[in-house]
Parts: structure tokens; sequence; C-alpha cells
């Protein structure tokens, strides 16, 4: 059986407060977008529990930090009955890019066993499985526009249609240090309300939506900030950098697109 994770962007990111458990509280909206990977789940005879491959980006974590193995092992604690099983995943969505493709990733895991494996577990049980995993992984359980707060689990969908417009994602193959931005963000700076703000027309959202890891981010890579300028300087309504970055998007009118010439090694794509 085989499955598409798809990734995210954040139209906002706002960090309120830092809290006793370490994490911070925030508010964003996650917004699904259509890149995506792929991951295939067969039952297996090999000893082993989980026989797992990958094709497409590189990946470099080791298979012990590597989110869709635990999302297995994690449903397997609950469930033993869970055969053996062979994993293939192919990347396509950036990493460590602010797009949650390894979050994704390990929810769509969730999602294939559940169905494949017919656990019968409930969309709540199945974010409450993911939220083990990572922040932003409940999301891609919901997988629809989400006004979202807490460690960013808690989550209200919302009315948000960008369907008639053109989404640029531009990726310029740029770690970023998230604890390092985390470190120097200005925690409680913005604390506007995100949800009634998304609802105003795109072209008011310049001046008003504000991803708090842009500072931090643009002073460290200058690069970074030309591109959400670039994308502004070619008719953008909208850009903004995703998550802790390096992606930056840019929200543009369908009949006034532009022609961008980025350097080959950029991940790039209209969608």
């Amino acid at each position: 059986m085989i499955s598409f994770p798809n990734c995210k962007i954040n139209i906002g990111l706002n960090i309120l407060s830092k809290r006793e458990d370490g994490y911070h509280n925030l508010q964003t909206i996650f917004y699904p977008i259509a890149i995506h990977d792929a991951v295939e789940i067969i039952e297996s005879k090999n000893e082993i529990p989980v026989s797992y491959s990958h094709s497409g980006i590189e990946i470099f974590s080791k298979p012990e930090n590597n989110l869709c193995i635990k999302a297995y092992h994690l449903l397997k604690k609950d469930f033993p009955f869970l055969p053996n099983i062979k994993m293939h995943l192919h990347k396509n969505i950036p990493m460590g890019a602010g797009l949650g493709g390894g979050s994704a990733d390990a929810a769509f895991v969730l999602l294939l066993l559940n169905h494949k494996f017919e656990l019968g577990l409930s969309q709540p049980q199945l974010m409450d499985y993911a939220l083990l995993l990572g922040s932003d992984c409940p999301f891609f359980i919901l997988n629809k526009p989400c006004f979202a707060t807490g460690r960013g689990e808690i989550m209200e969908p919302i009315e948000l249609n960008l369907s008639n417009h053109k989404i640029a994602i531009v990726n310029p193959g740029i770690h970023v240090n998230t604890g390092l931005a985390f470190k120097n963000i200005s925690v409680g700076e913005n604390t506007v309300d995100l949800k009634n703000l998304i609802q105003q027309p795109i072209d008011t959202w310049k001046n008003s939506i504000i991803n708090d890891f842009e500072k931090p981010v643009f002073t460290q890579h200058p690069s970074i900030a030309a591109l959400k300028q670039e994308l502004y300087s070619k008719g953008a309504l909208y850009a903004s950098m995703s998550g802790s970055g390096s992606t930056v998007f840019g929200i543009f009118e369908k009949d006034k697109l532009s022609n961008f010439n980025f350097p080959n090694h950029y991940f790039f794509r209209w969608i």
C-alpha cells in the first residue's frame, strides 16, 4: 500500500511564551501544500520488524532517529499483532526546510498502518500518537487549513482557500539552526489575532502577518531575506518564510505570474 505525504507552509508564526516543559506556546496558520513524498508499506517475512529503504533526496539521519520507523514502533507497543513490514520512502520534499516533510511522512505512516492492518484508530487517537512524534505531526492527520496554538497541536480548522492563486515555493538549500533561531527570537513580540487577520484580503497580510523566525534567520542568512524581497519585487501579494526556514513562499494572482531565475541547486515549484 502506498501513500503520498504532502507538506505545509506556515502563514504567520508568532512565538508567544516559553513553557515550563521547554517548549514554546505559539500561534500559526498551517496550510497544506501539494508537494509530495511517497511512502510504501508491505507486509514482510523478514525477522526484523522494519526493513527500511529510501530514494530521492538523500537522508542522513540514523535509523533510530527516523520518524517513520518510530511511528511503526509506537503503534507496535499497543498493537503487538502488527506484522513485520518493509517500508520504502521516496523523498521529494526538502528536508529541514520549514515544510514539515519529516512530520508528514511519520503521520502518513500512522495512517497507512491503521488502514492496512485495520487497527480501528479514530482521527483523535491518531493525532495523539502523532503528537508523540513531533509538535506538527498531528496537523498531517487532519491535513486541512488550521489555526494552531499551544505547541502547534491545538488546532481549529478554518475557511482558507488559496486555489484561485498560485504559490511559489523556494528553498535555497540552506540548513537553518532551529535552536539558534529560537535562542535569538523575541518571545511575545507579536500577539496579534492571527485567526482574524487571516480572513482579511491577502494584499493586507504583508503589513500584519509576521513570522517571528524571520528576524533572527534573516540576520544570520541575508540570502534568505533576499528571496522574500525577490518574490515581492515580482508581484507577490504576500511573501514569508515558512516555519524556521529556510523555505520562502509567495502568493501570486494567477494572471500575474513572473519568471524566476534561481540557481540550479535551489528547489523551486509553482503550486
